[in-house]
């Protein structure tokens, strides 16, 4: 069951909650936006797996627990909190990378606690909305390593778009640009991001051989 939107002021007031120490308004920050962060994380790349969809949420999390004092309220809670996932998903697949470069990195247990917050992992669906199932449609993967040679401006407009579900007005809030910007500057991340995708789809399509250099 769907609940309604938090109110800008009810959201407020759980914010300064949480800034409180209170444990109850932290749990409801948790219970209504653990799974819609775990949702756009598992949507940004094909190559992230459950495990590693929850360990960014949590990563994610702690991350808004240490600097709530930051948060000035210029946008939703959840777009900040996108935004934060954003930034952990790129440096995870960094710090990945380099562990299969050199060396391994420690596997988490899906029946291990949180030890900051005593919860079980909760694994999100991996179930895309329609929007995502439009752009990822020709190839998932191709469409990250394109996503990677656009650079941050298309990737942060074209992933709160397509994978966060944001409005115009909450992406124009979470990257400080007026509306407009945002429509001009997704239009123009959509036509190169084709681009890019068609080309790597062409380069997957016909590998390097001794017959076709």
């Amino acid at each position: 069951m769907l609940r309604p939107a938090m109110s800008a002021r009810a959201e407020s007031k759980l914010i300064e909650r949480c800034r409180r120490g209170e444990h109850a308004a932290w749990d409801e920050v948790f219970e209504l936006h653990y799974a819609p962060v775990g949702r756009y994380i598992f949507q940004l790349t094909s190559d992230f797996t459950r495990e590693d969809v929850e360990e960014i949420c949590q990563e994610t999390f702690l991350a808004f627990i240490r600097h709530i004092n930051s948060f000035q309220g210029g946008c939703q809670l959840q777009t900040w909190l996108f935004r934060i996932a954003s930034n952990k998903s790129r440096d995870y697949r960094e710090k990945r990378n380099a562990a299969k470069r050199g060396g391994g990195r420690q596997p988490i247990s899906l029946h291990d606690e949180d030890p900051e917050t005593g919860r079980t992992i909760d694994p999100p669906s991996p179930v895309a909305g329609p929007a995502v199932n439009l752009l990822l449609n020709e190839n998932a993967a191709l469409v990250g390593r394109a996503l990677d040679e656009l650079g941050e401006a298309c990737q942060a407009v074209i992933q709160l778009r397509y994978f966060g579900d944001l409005s115009y007005k909450e992406i124009s809030d979470a990257l400080n640009v007026n509306e407009k910007t945002v429509s001009s500057r997704l239009s123009k991340c959509r036509d190169k991001l084709e681009v890019v995708v068609k080309r790597l789809f062409a380069q997957d399509s016909n590998p390097v051989s001794p017959s076709n250099p």
